[in-house]
């Protein structure tokens, strides 16, 4: 009997899971799985404990979820990526593994991986099968006329629209239970030698079926609100998909059938499509980290932007990594980033236009301490964001273009609902006073137990105006 190894990372589900269905299609094989854990690497890369720990609960559902269907999940640990190659050679030895299949991951040092474990398994005749599987489209399908990556997020967007009328990506069903199933015993399971830290199981709860669960709701209840609700903080107008996403509990495959299922026309351009425009720039920074290596080496997409002079002080650093800027919106996403690990899409980029453009801290510091603490941390989406806000990457928010946190404030939390949550300093403050609390408490001779602005908006962005513009001049 031949025995087929699926070696499972992001992708931790048994629904719509491209190399666990091609390692099952054949009924006469024996199917195992492996995760190898590389808490040394996870460290290099700054993940949060959070999202280290829900990887964990999700990966003891799916190896629940796998011996029901009669396939064990067996786990290793090692230092770092390096390592788990030999491990994985090792493994499949042990186990006498005749083909491995696998879904690829794009990161500069995954893919060096992958590639040195492909050659590694090929010495010892071990075939490996790789699949495109968390992405939509697979990277370079869609380009420009020229035959390049698209630059700008909008002609790439209607460029991926015809491609998904022309023909959906397929979704595959989870695997039949095999003989044995359902397995009496399973392999030990050891919590990763990680920092520890609890996340909300109420917020995000871990599993494929609650995943699915969510997913179910938003596209039933919550999506054709979403254009209206989503940049408003204080409603829970988005998806809390995304920790689902980066981890590989759910594909975005099942996000456009479900979305499609509920709202037949999205691909026309109905009111859920705005939510779907959302997974394509999920795809566009994907597709944009395979097309350019370096963003995974933290250089800037805009090659002039290398000159920018960074100004920002490790004080000034504190203060908005700690949600004690001054500025009350800013400290409220901060906080909420901090206590749950998930900050919303509208903050984030207001939180990361303030670090960048009011303090001029440079873009990569607040890329990685989100990262740091983000539960659906994921490196392109990351970058992309940060890169946008900072001015530097593809696409990006012209460096002239910059947020007034106060009336960023107004706008999205015009009475400072998700202020007073997440700021309890605030809460005595009236709505008239919530987004400059310091002018209020003046005005009306009050104290408040909260700092005054670290910086004037004003000042800071004539600050920043002219060091993006000498950076400019002399690039040339």
């Amino acid at each position: 009997m031949t025995t087929h190894l699926v070696w499972l990372r992001n992708d931790l589900r048994i629904h719509d899971n491209s190399a666990l269905h091609a390692a099952c299609r054949s009924a006469d094989a024996s199917v195992i799985a492996l995760f190898i854990a590389t808490p040394q690497q996870w460290q290099q890369h700054d993940m949060a404990p959070r999202q280290a720990a829900f990887i964990y609960e999700n990966l003891r559902l799916l190896q629940q979820a796998l011996a029901e269907r009669g396939i064990p999940l067996h786990y290793l640990q090692c230092d770092d990526f390096a390592a788990s190659v030999d491990e994985l050679v090792a493994f499949c030895q042990l186990h006498k593994v005749d083909r491995l299949f696998y879904n690829y991951q794009y990161e500069v040092n995954e893919v060096l991986r992958d590639a040195a474990a492909e050659k590694a398994l090929f010495d010892q005749d071990i075939m490996a099968q790789g699949f495109d599987d968390s992405l939509l489209l697979p990277p370079g399908s869609v380009q420009t006329g020229n035959h390049e990556m698209y630059k700008v997020f909008t002609p790439f967007s209607k460029a991926f629209v015809r491609r998904l009328q022309q023909g959906l990506p397929e979704c595959f069903p989870a695997p039949k239970a095999r003989d044995g199933a359902p397995l009496s015993q399973l392999p030990d399971l050891e919590p990763f030698d990680y920092p520890r830290e609890s996340f909300d199981d109420e917020l995000f709860p871990a599993g494929e079926q609650a995943a699915l669960k969510q997913l179910r709701h938003f596209c039933q209840q919550s999506v054709t609100d979403y254009a209206e609700q989503r940049d408003i903080p204080a409603i829970d107008g988005t998806s809390r998909l995304s920790v689902y996403l980066a981890t590989g509990v759910l594909s975005p495959r099942q996000c456009l059938h479900r979305l499609l299922h509920q709202h037949p026309a999205a691909l026309e351009g109905d009111k859920s499509f705005v939510w779907l425009n959302e997974l394509i720039w999920r795809e566009f920074y994907r597709h944009l980290l395979v097309a350019y290596p370096a963003l995974c080496r933290h250089q800037p997409f805009t090659a002039w932007t290398r000159k920018v002079q960074w100004q920002g002080s490790e004080e000034q650093l504190q203060a908005w990594q700690q949600g004690k800027t001054g500025y009350p919106i800013v400290d409220a996403a901060m906080r909420q980033l901090n206590s749950t690990g998930w900050m919303h899409n509208r903050l984030r980029m207001i939180a990361a236009s303030f670090l960048v453009k009011d303090l001029l801290i440079d873009w990569r510091a607040g890329e990685r301490y989100f990262i740091s603490q983000l539960i659906d941390g994921d490196l392109a989406a990351n970058n992309g964001g940060w890169q946008w806000a900072a001015s530097t990457g593809t696409d990006e928010a012209p460096y002239f273009r910059i947020f007034n946190p106060t009336t960023q404030g107004e706008r999205f939390d015009a009475k400072g609902e998700f202020i007073r949550q997440w700021v309890p300093e605030l809460r005595g403050v009236p709505d008239e006073g919530i987004h400059q609390p310091q002018l209020w408490a003046k005005k009306n001779q009050q104290k408040l137990d909260y700092p005054s602005p670290i910086v004037d908006h004003k000042e800071a962005r004539n600050r920043t105006l002219a060091a993006f513009e000498a950076a400019r001049k002399q690039a040339g």
